[in-house]
């Protein structure tokens, strides 16, 4: 039976027919009594989330009819030279939006947003677009591929509230390390952490978008260069006889065939990278001798790529127990000669 004299019963225009229960479980002698005003919100008992067909429809109606379409928009976002016509209620769901937003006069009832995304190079429109699209509904996570995961992963750490779509994106990039991509992933991370300490803070967006997203593809990298593709190119065979018969000269070892194409990767490593792939023993190439013939190999290409401004060397050193790698590489700056003018 309503009784008007309960005001407490109506909310936002519904009547609580679960009232009396949340009261009830909010009494003190109730074992439930922690969860307080708090379980009772605009009106509503919060109760546990219970799957419906009903609410997929909402989330394909959103996802079609306001983000595709942009119907019924009340704000506009200016990416590029995109115009995007979206709900404020959606985009807070993303910290950084929520903060633009709040920021932002309205003008006739619309919120006019500019996100600059110049200085950020590694979100291309269809990333931004994928991680946009996942504010309404993981239905955008169709549109995500090998190709764009990175820029996905770039625009998921910017706009920030989606980890479950970085982790979804990152993966995605993992996987895309390749062969025929890795030339690629090293330019990537050879631009993550300028070496020499003359970058600006302007010049380092990608270390900063990425966030511990940067260090974790580092790594999958490096393990891919030192266990996966030695192994998949075939770089290290197994010992051979050198001799017309067996026991008539010493075992000696060949490079695999793909001894060739491995010294060319390694010679656009960054050098950091390319120290700590050297001086690894789980690095797939052999012995230590076989690492330090590599080394010096990849060091000779590294010099006629990289000019004579800077020296690397390696070290094979002998007895050193335990005590680590046996094989060391070292680089210095070579010295400008100085001429005495007069």
């Amino acid at each position: 039976m309503y009784h008007p004299s309960s005001p407490q019963n109506v909310s936002n225009g519904h009547h609580d027919s679960n009232h009396s229960k949340s009261r009830e479980l909010d009494s003190p002698s109730s074992e439930h009594a922690a969860a307080g005003p708090s379980s009772v919100m605009n009106g509503y008992s919060q109760n546990s989330y219970i799957p419906h067909p009903h609410n997929e429809e909402i989330v394909n109606h959103l996802y079609n009819v306001g983000f595709q379409m942009g119907e019924y928009a009340d704000t506009i976002l200016h990416v590029h030279q995109n115009a995007y016509r979206l709900h404020a209620i959606v985009l807070s769901r993303s910290p950084y939006l929520a903060h633009l937003m709040s920021t932002s006069p309205k003008s006739g009832g619309m919120h006019t947003i500019y996100l600059p995304l110049e200085n950020i190079p590694e979100i291309t429109d269809q990333g931004f677009a994928v991680a946009l699209g996942y504010l309404y509904s993981s239905v955008s996570l169709q549109s995500l591929n090998t190709s764009n995961a990175r820029a996905v992963l770039a625009a998921g750490c910017l706009l920030g509230g989606m980890d479950d779509l970085c982790n979804i994106a990152y993966q995605a990039c993992a996987e895309s390390i390749t062969v025929d991509t890795i030339n690629e992933w090293i330019d990537f991370v050879d631009s993550l952490t300028p070496t020499d300490g003359t970058a600006t803070p302007s010049e380092l967006p990608r270390t900063t978008i990425f966030g511990p997203y940067a260090a974790r593809l580092r790594n999958d990298l490096f393990h891919f260069l030192i266990v996966t593709l030695p192994t998949v190119l075939a770089a290290h065979s197994p010992p051979e006889l050198n001799g017309a018969s067996h026991g008539s000269g010493p075992p000696v070892t060949t490079g695999g065939p793909g001894r060739e194409t491995l010294l060319q990767i390694f010679s656009r490593v960054p050098f950091d990278l390319f120290k700590s792939a050297i001086e690894s023993p789980s690095f797939q190439i052999g012995s230590d001798q076989e690492r330090f013939k590599f080394a010096k190999a990849a060091i000779d290409l590294r010099k006629r790529a990289r000019g004579s401004g800077v020296e690397e060397t390696v070290v094979l050193a002998f007895g050193g127990g335990n005590s680590g790698s046996a094989v060391h590489v070292t680089r210095k700056t070579r010295k400008r000669a100085l001429f005495k003018v007069g």
